[in-house]
């Protein structure tokens, strides 16, 4: 029925219909659900591959990124979260204090050209463990002072570290005072 006064045709007429069902001679006529079919040591809990999310997307990217083209402001296809190098943008962030600061920083700042992310962590842990350095090399006079030192450094390693793998995925910067402040300003005008 049809009870709407602006439709011309019925719903039925447009619907798209289901595919007629198959006949064949070696089913029974009796329908009848197979029996579940058992695999040994099938594991439940395996990853299965998935899809890219671009696969999800109903239009075509070129760049393989977030969100479509922004000709308003400027913007075709930017993706946040790509990297120069084949790494993901979290362990880029993490190298730049575990490849032997400072020169992990100098390294990625030489190589990331697309991550600002990156590029900051890369110019904080340059700056901050350069200053370390050379406190290292006022201090060498003291072994007790060089060990407190050495300590420190470590510890600054692993937490910077950490929040750097941490805050990838908002993207946001952990400062550490002095040098943060001056290595968002770096990667900033660039």
């Amino acid at each position: 029925m049809d009870f709407a006064p602006y439709q011309d045709t019925t719903p039925e007429a447009s619907r798209a219909l289901s595919p007629p069902p198959r006949r064949s001679s070696s089913r029974s006529p009796n329908p009848k659900s197979p029996p579940p079919q058992k695999r040994p040591n099938s594991n439940p809990f395996a990853s299965a591959t998935l899809p890219p999310p671009s696969h999800f997307s109903d239009e075509p990217q070129s760049n393989g990124g977030f969100g479509g083209g922004d000709v308003e402001g400027g913007r075709l296809n930017v993706n946040l979260f790509e990297t120069s190098l084949p790494l993901r943008l979290d362990y880029e962030a993490m190298l730049a204090y575990l490849l032997l600061p400072p020169a992990g920083g100098v390294f990625l700042l030489v190589m990331e050209h697309k991550s600002d992310y990156v590029r900051f962590h890369a110019w904080q842990s340059s700056l901050l463990f350069a200053a370390i350095f050379v406190l290292h090399l006022i201090l060498a006079w003291s072994s007790v002072l060089s060990w407190i030192l050495f300590v420190i450094d470590l510890g600054l390693i692993g937490f910077l570290t950490w929040r750097a793998y941490k805050d990838a995925d908002m993207l946001d910067r952990f400062e550490v005072p002095f040098f943060g402040p001056l290595a968002s300003s770096f990667v900033d005008s660039e």
